[in-house]
C-alpha cells in the first residue's frame, strides 16, 4: 500500500547537513511516510551519507542524477512519489517532530485547503541576520489562507521547505519550471515562488498549521543567498508577471494606479511593471520634503489626498516595505473602506 505522505528532498553537497535533516524525519511522530531523496551531482560526500541512512530505513528511496537544478531534482522526487500528500524537505533544515502528523491532520480536516504549511522557527544568528530573521517573522503572522494570498505579491508567504500539498494539484498544476536563464538568455527567476503564485492564480487555498513545523537555517550557500534567480531583481520580474494579471481581473482602473511610496528603491521594485504598461497617475507619501513634488511627472500627494473606497476610486499599491510601515499604510486604507485585494494591494 502507498504510504500517505512522499516527503521529496532535493540536495546537492550536502553532507553536512543530510544527518540532522534525516533524523528529524526519520523522527516524526507520523510514521506513514516515504522520503525520496534526490542528488542532484553531488561533488561531496552526498550519496555516502544517502546510501547510509537508506540501508538502516526502508522508507528511503535514493536517486541519482547529474546536476540539473534544484527544480529538476524536485520535480524528479515528485514523479517518484507515491503518497497522496507531497511534503517538500530541503537538506540544510529541520523537521520538528510533529510537522506531518499537524500537517497530515490539517488537510484530512480541511477539504477546501490544497496546500498547507505552519509556522517556522529561525535557525540563524538574528543579529547577523536581522533581514532574514525579519522575513521569517512576517510569515508566521500569515496564517489564513486569506492572509496569505493577500500577501502573495510583497514576498513568498510560505517558506518552501515547510510545505505539504495534495498530489492532485502538481498533476494538474504542475510543478516547478526549470530555471534555465543561464542557458538560454531568458532572466533567471525563484522557482519555488513562481510555483505557489502559479497556484494560487489557479485559486488553490493555502493554509497553515499555527504551530512551529520546521527550523528554517540560514547558512551562507543558501541558494536564497547566492543564486541569480534569488535576486531582488529576479522577484521583482517574476511577481510583476501575475501580479499584472491580478490586477487585470482586479483593478476596476487598470492599467492605472496610485502608489504609495514614491522613493527611489520603491520605484525600481515596481518597474518591470511599468514596462508590462502600468500607469502611475499619483504617488503617496508621508514625507513632507516629498509631497507636492513630482517625480518623471507624476505628482506626489499626502495620503490624505486618498478618497474613501468605491468601485471608481484610485486602486492603491502599497508598495512600502520597511518594518511597520505596511501595517500603518494597511490601517489607514482600512480606515477608508479598502482592504487588501479590494481597492488596493501590498507589493515588495
Amino acid at each position: 500500500m502507498p504510504p500517505r505522505v512522499s516527503i521529496c528532498l532535493p540536495c546537492r553537497n550536502a553532507a553536512g547537513t543530510l544527518p540532522a535533516a534525516l533524523d528529524s524525519l526519520l523522527g516524526q511522530t507520523f510514521p506513514d511516510f516515504e522520503i525520496i531523496a534526490v542528488d542532484d551531482g553531488s561533488g561531496d560526500d552526498s550519496w555516502r551519507v544517502l546510501e547510509t541512512y537508506a540501508r538502516r530505513d526502508s522508507r528511503i528511496h535514493l536517486i541519482q542524477q547529474p546536476h540539473l537544478g534544484v527544480a529538476l531534482a524536485w520535480n524528479t522526487a515528485v514523479e517518484a512519489s507515491q503518497g497522496r500528500y507531497i511534503a517538500r524537505m530541503d537538506a540544510d533544515d529541520l523537521c520538528l517532530p510533529r510537522r506531518l502528523e499537524l500537517q497530515v491532520a490539517l488537510l484530512d480536516s480541511d477539504p477546501t485547503l490544497g496546500l498547507v504549511s505552519g509556522l517556522v522557527r529561525f535557525g540563524g544568528d538574528r543579529s547577523a541576520r536581522a533581514g532574514y530573521a525579519a522575513h521569517v517573522d512576517w510569515l508566521n503572522t500569515l496564517t489564513t489562507p486569506e492572509a496569505i494570498s493577500a500577501s502573495r505579491f510583497v514576498d513568498s508567504p510560505i517558506a518552501n521547505p515547510s510545505v505539504m500539498f495534495r498530489r492532485e494539484l502538481v498533476d494538474r498544476l504542475g510543478g516547478a519550471l526549470p530555471n534555465t536563464g543561464h542557458a538560454n538568455g531568458t532572466a533567471p527567476f525563484p522557482e519555488d515562488y513562481e510555483q505557489w503564485l502559479r497556484w494560487l492564480e489557479h485559486g488553490v487555498r493555502m493554509g497553515k498549521v499555527a504551530e512551529e513545523v520546521l527550523v528554517w537555517n540560514d547558512p551562507p550557500t543558501r541558494l536564497s543567498r547566492t543564486a541569480a534567480e534569488y535576486s531582488v531583481e529576479a522577484f521583482a520580474r517574476v511577481k510583476a508577471q501575475y501580479l499584472w494579471r491580478w490586477l487585470i481581473q482586479n483593478n476596476p482602473q487598470h492599467p492605472r494606479v496610485w502608489v504609495w511610496g514614491a522613493g527611489r528603491v520603491s520605484r525600481q521594485k515596481i518597474a518591470p511593471l511599468m514596462d508590462l504598461g502600468l500607469i502611475i497617475e499619483a504617488f503617496i507619501d508621508i514625507d513632507a520634503k516629498k509631497i507636492g513634488q513630482s517625480v518623471h511627472g507624476v505628482p506626489v500627494l499626502p495620503r490624505e489626498a486618498i478618497p474613501p473606497y468605491s468601485p471608481s476610486a484610485p486602486f492603491i499599491l502599497a508598495n512600502v516595505s520597511s518594518r511597520g510601515a505596511r501595517e500603518e499604510i494597511t490601517a489607514w486604507l482600512v480606515g477608508l473602506g479598502y482592504q487588501l485585494g479590494v481597492g488596493a494591494v501590498a507589493v515588495g
